[in-house]
């Protein structure tokens, strides 16, 4: 069985053991990777147009700061590995649109790097992994 394992990847240690994961699971299965890094943007509806155009420049120069700086190096590598691989790197809320995302390319399975943080953490701030496996369209697995 073939198909896409889309990976949140932000470069960290547990998201290259997720991409790892993910990977092993590709090579097996004949798949494919769909790398995504979503970068958390809050729209603020209270800005000045000057301040809304400061914040639209730093948020493309964001965006091609992770393509050069997170996603260039690791997908040379894992295409070097025989590894097909497409990336995806947007703003927003990391769950919603990594299930957009999983929805749009098709995918078989969502691929997450555990944080880390404690329960108290995610009880305040809440947690990517438990919304999204409970807004899934797909399995997802959470690598710790």
């Amino acid at each position: 069985m073939s198909g896409k394992f889309v990976v949140g990847y932000d470069g960290s240690a547990s998201s290259q053991r997720a991409l790892e994961f993910a990977v092993d699971r590709a090579k097996a299965q004949g798949g494919a990777i769909v790398l995504a890094h979503v970068l958390e943007w809050s729209p603020y509806s209270f800005l000045t147009p000057t301040e809304l155009e400061e914040r639209h420049k730093r948020r493309e120069e964001e965006l091609e700061r992770a393509e050069t700086a997170i996603m260039t190096t690791i997908v040379k590598d894992l295409r070097a590995q025989g590894v097909t691989v497409d990336t995806v790197i947007k703003y927003g809320n990391i769950p919603e649109l990594l299930v957009k995302i999983a929805k749009d390319c098709g995918a078989i399975q969502i691929v997450i790097g555990r944080s880390g943080h404690s329960t108290f953490g995610a009880r305040v701030f809440g947690s990517v992994a438990g919304a999204l496996v409970q807004s899934a369209p797909v399995p997802c697995t959470i690598v710790p």
